[in-house]
């Protein structure tokens, strides 16, 4: 977040609209109040659901480390700390949304940025499986077009992402 931005006190801005009555601006600080308690529990939930993936991640590598399974597990893992990434990116816009009062488009480009990168891990992953040579069928070769129609769609879609975000940055729009 922004060092500048300033923090947006509710009480402050519904006192100083002359035309509001007192009802609108009590109304207004319980609604600002509820926002305030809605982000505070769901930065909670996605705190602990980022542990326990987090955890998750750990046990996965521990197992891939005692029981050597190939890249597979390498792959899962990479996964799962991705996804951890996704959480805490989502976290940061929702104290950044808490502190400002607006939302930044920067963190929703960086976590779809990191989805397309998943979703690449993972269609590499499954196709590797497709693609050896006693496992390939009739059917494979239509799973293995589907895969690489897909792959180019989320390429593409990553040098969007990277370029919004370059944009962003640039114009400063955070």
């Amino acid at each position: 977040m922004d060092k500048h931005q300033p923090v947006i006190d509710a009480t402050a801005v519904a006192a100083d609209d002359p035309d509001e009555t007192p009802l609108l601006r009590r109304a207004s600080l319980l609604f600002h109040r509820t926002e305030q308690v809605i982000y505070v529990l769901l930065g909670v939930l996605l705190a602990v659901t980022a542990l326990v993936a987090l955890a998750g991640a750990g046990q996965l590598l521990w197992e891939g480390m005692v029981h050597w399974a190939g890249t597979e597990t390498v792959f899962e893992i990479m996964d799962r700390l991705l996804f951890v990434l996704m959480l805490i990116e989502i976290l940061y816009t929702v104290r950044a949304s808490m502190r400002t009062g607006a939302l930044s488009a920067e963190p929703f480009l960086v976590v779809a940025l990191i989805a397309c990168i998943r979703r690449i891990l993972v269609i590499s992953l499954e196709i590797s499986k497709v693609t050896k040579p006693e496992s390939w069928t009739g059917e494979s070769g239509g799973l293995f077009y589907a895969a690489m129609t897909e792959l180019g769609v989320l390429a593409g879609l990553v040098v969007v992402m990277v370029g919004a975000i370059f944009f962003v940055r640039r114009m400063g729009l955070n």
